[in-house]
């Protein structure tokens, strides 16, 4: 039986814990559908966006536009605020910097 030898200069990047691992899984699961991506895209291009500039953007219904939104918000992707009867939609800056950190390998010293 044949066995591979170690990785000799592989990243030197710490494993992930489960629970680490199972969030970022759920937020990588939410961007994997183009409109989401595509909302993602547009959130980044503003502070905030009403979701009915969303509806318009996209031409989908509001409904349609809300379940993405939801998606997105309980994987901590975006945050909103309700003003009178329309919601604003914005970034969490914080998580997206969490998932770069993770993809950016260490750099060597």
């Amino acid at each position: 039986m044949a066995i591979l030898p170690p990785i000799c200069c592989g990243p030197r990047t710490e494993p992930l814990t489960v629970p680490e691992r199972d969030e970022l899984a759920a937020r990588f699961k939410a961007l994997a559908d183009p409109t989401r991506v595509a909302i993602i895209n547009c959130l980044s291009a503003a502070d905030e966006v009403c979701v009915c500039n969303l509806t318009e953007t996209f031409e989908l219904s509001q409904p349609t536009i809300s379940h993405h939104l939801k998606v997105l918000r309980e994987a901590g992707l975006v945050e909103s605020s309700r003003r009178g009867t329309w919601a604003y939609y914005r970034l969490v800056p914080e998580t997206l910097a969490a998932i770069s950190d993770l993809l950016t390998p260490p750099r060597s010293a």
